[in-house]
């Protein structure tokens, strides 16, 4: 493989902006004195080159186990406080099993405290102008940037993904603060001509008021900027209430928030093992405005539901069920490293990611076979290993589903080409499966794990057909060579995003549109699109004597 790489390996070498987004060119500020690192006040990492912090350690932060060069926060962050909890619940590493922390662990009563801080706040900070609130947002952006070892790190032990593509994400969750940042001034209105002439007419847009952010596990750092920095850029405060596998990435953003000089009740992350009571309360406070989502489609119709009582403002990415269509002039090595990407990268455990390759039956041996070569050679083990290409699943309900797919798809007739079996723990082999026939669950839902089903196609009208016959409209990707049919088949697909031999169409996408049709959501995020859905329009009309 040194020889001639394949994969992520050949791709980070030819594509500066994949090398980023898997991790590569870390920015690392150094310390101006040898013992700069040795003498900061706060939790620093022992060995890891990191900003020092501005407050010394105390009890909202905790070394688990698992972490012995850095300290990290493992209370509440309510009303600019870390807030101690009754009870706790244990985060555990998906790879060994292992305890990272003991994670407080709120309901009903935090989230009324949340709930009041936030609308206390929200009174102040939509008064600051778009600079004042960018230049607090510039700074938490390069104290990201600073911590990216710490939050990729934290991410590889809470969630499995390798270490590589978690400090690579923490880039990517940079990247939305860095736009809102300079994003926050250009909150413009619009002078409108009247049709009468003693009038004088405006559009002016405010911040909707203080939100509630529900957050994945799949991508614990970004998928809170993503939501957190527009929220906060347009003058809204936040709440989030993280997934409970991913609750320390969450706090430690809280952390670099009030170091970056972030208000109290501004941002607030209330971790929670059952996340019902939280939401209850929120979403019920007619004081809270919008509610912005990013999980299951089922739990995403629930709060749909939540929100008509308050007619709450609601943003949701929900589930996906992504093709990938290869047809017959596509360049099989190229698909293949293509393939790699979109599919198998955080074990397949993304919302865009390919659930459903649709190849030209031309192909269809050769690319199957090229593409269990390559699998067969990733890497599957400790997330924390540099060299790990694919981590765990995130829990055994992941796993258990993979299985599950893979059994049903063999029973009815499918081959496995490379994989197909668990290894251990919450580890799954890359698996490429051929001989896939309509009918199979693998087809029909999202599998979320590194299982890539080949089905061969005749023609583009019966690949655009397959492609779109699903409830789900997030992402959709294919690989042609001919001009016409990619401007053809990419308005034919009924998806919010397409990647036209691009395999990564998101990647450090702040400035983009991130959304999906039919049951993938409402809504978009990223780019003047995000800041959007953050803002009320008001008309204000003179009349003039």
């Amino acid at each position: 493989m040194e020889a001639n790489p394949t994969g992520w390996d050949a791709l980070r070498a030819a594509d500066p902006l994949l090398r980023l987004e898997r991790g590569g060119g870390r920015y690392t500020p150094e310390p101006s004195t040898a013992n700069d690192l040795a003498s900061a006040p706060g939790p620093v990492a022992g060995n890891c080159k990191t900003t020092p912090t501005k407050r010394p350690a105390g009890p909202g932060y905790a070394r688990g186990t698992m972490v012995k060069d850095f300290e990290f926060p493992s209370l509440a962050y309510l009303g600019g406080k870390w807030h101690k909890t009754p009870k706790t619940f244990p985060v555990k590493s998906p790879y060994s099993g292992s305890l990272v922390a003991e994670v407080a662990d709120c309901g009903e009563a935090e989230a009324r405290m949340a709930a009041d801080a936030a609308v206390a706040a929200f009174k102040e900070w939509k008064k600051l102008t778009g600079f004042e609130r960018g230049r607090i947002l510039r700074k938490w952006n390069d104290l990201l940037i600073a911590h990216q070892e710490e939050l990729g790190r934290l991410t590889a032990l809470e969630m499995g993904k390798p270490i590589t593509e978690a400090k690579g994400e923490v880039l990517y969750a940079a990247s939305f603060v860095e736009w809102c940042a300079e994003e926050a001034t250009r909150v413009n209105g619009e002078l409108i001509h009247s049709r009468f002439p003693n009038k004088r007419q405006m559009a002016v847009y405010e911040p909707v008021g203080p939100v509630y952010a529900v957050t994945p596990w799949n991508f614990p750092t970004s998928m809170i900027t993503r939501k957190a920095a527009p929220a906060l850029a347009a003058g809204c405060t936040i709440i989030v209430k993280p997934a409970e596998q991913t609750p320390l990435c969450a706090l430690y953003l809280a952390k670099l928030w009030e170091e970056a000089g972030g208000p109290a009740g501004t941002l607030q992350v209330l971790p929670a093992s059952d996340p019902v009571p939280v939401s209850r309360v929120l979403m019920e406070d007619m004081r809270i405005r919008k509610i912005t989502f990013t999980g299951s489609t089922p739990v995403g119709k629930i709060l749909y539901r939540q929100g008509a009582d308050t007619l709450k403002r609601v943003s949701l990415e929900l589930g996906g069920n992504a093709p990938f269509i290869l047809f017959e002039d596509a360049d099989i090595e190229k698909a293949v490293q293509f393939t790699l990407l979109s599919k198998y990268r955080n074990a397949g455990q993304t919302c865009v990611t390919t659930n459903r390759i649709y190849v030209h039956k031309k192909l269809e041996a050769d690319y199957a076979s090229a593409l269990a070569e390559a699998v067969s050679q990733l890497k599957v083990g400790d997330p924390l290993d540099p060299s790990t290409n694919v981590g765990p699943l995130v829990e055994q309900q992941g796993l258990d589903k993979v299985v599950s797919h893979v059994q049903d798809a063999l029973a009815k007739g499918a081959k496995v080409a490379a994989g197909g079996k668990p290894l251990g723990g919450l580890l799954y082999a890359p698996t490429v499966l051929t001989g896939i026939q309509p009918g199979m669950r693998i087809l029909e839902e999202e599998t979320f794990g590194p299982v890539a089903p080949l089905m061969p196609f005749e023609d583009e009208e019966q690949a655009i057909a397959w492609a779109n016959n699903t409830d789900y409209g997030l992402a959709a990707y294919i690989w042609t060579k001919d001009l016409s049919r990619a401007f053809r088949v990419a308005e034919a697909l009924e998806y919010g995003i397409v990647g036209v031999n691009d395999p990564v169409p998101s990647a450090m996408g702040s400035n983009l549109p991130f959304g999906g049709y039919k049951n993938s959501g409402l809504g978009r995020e990223g780019g003047h699109w995000g800041m959007e859905e953050f803002l009320e329009t008001k008309l204000i009309s003179f009349l003039l004597p």
